[in-house]
């Protein structure tokens, strides 16, 4: 498995677009949660994105020049930070700094694609796609919903069976005996 510079581990979901990668992060997340991990997530966003909305306070302070806005109440708060916009991509390690690792077990990552680090790969083999495992060595898995042509020297999973992808990133990160250490 490949390191990130984090407290907890680092995974990975990669898939050409519209495979299904989020669908998939839904169904088990609640899965994580139910063994008692605390799962944090970063997910790639290829535009320019808004997560507040016009006329609503916070959106309008941060519009106004604040380079910073945090907002928050007794259930929740989020952080927006304004940059300059580059032609460089944030690496992922910027991301994960910015999360309290020290309340997670385990970080799920959505996007990303060419970041080295350890992967899950989303494979629908009826879309047509290549499976990028043959050129990524960072993949560990392949979860497909259907038979693969060609057998990776990966393990696979169904795709479609949510548990067993639960309980493989469980037992791969040995996130409960981790669970149990940290307590």
């Amino acid at each position: 498995m490949i390191e990130i510079n984090s407290k907890v581990p680092v995974l990975g979901f990669a898939a050409y677009s519209g495979t299904g990668k989020t669908t998939l992060l839904v169904s088990i997340i609640p899965l994580l949660k139910k063994e008692g991990l605390e799962v944090g997530v970063i997910k790639h966003a290829h535009h320019n994105f808004e997560i507040d909305q016009p006329g609503k306070d916070s959106y309008e302070l941060r519009k106004s020049g604040a380079s910073q806005m945090l907002i928050g109440s007794k259930k929740r708060w989020a952080l927006m930070v304004e940059k300059e916009e580059t032609d460089q991509a944030i690496r992922l390690q910027e991301y994960i700094s910015h999360l309290d690792q020290d309340k997670l077990d385990i970080i799920l990552v959505e996007g990303f694609k060419p970041e080295a680090l350890t992967k899950i790969e989303i494979h629908r083999p009826s879309l047509g796609h290549p499976l990028i495992c043959k050129t990524d060595e960072s993949i560990i898995a392949v979860a497909a919903d259907d038979d693969l042509v060609e057998k990776p020297d990966v393990t696979i999973l169904d795709l479609n069976n949510h548990e067993s992808i639960a309980h493989y990133i469980i037992n791969t990160f040995d996130l409960k005996k981790n669970k149990v250490a940290n307590q």
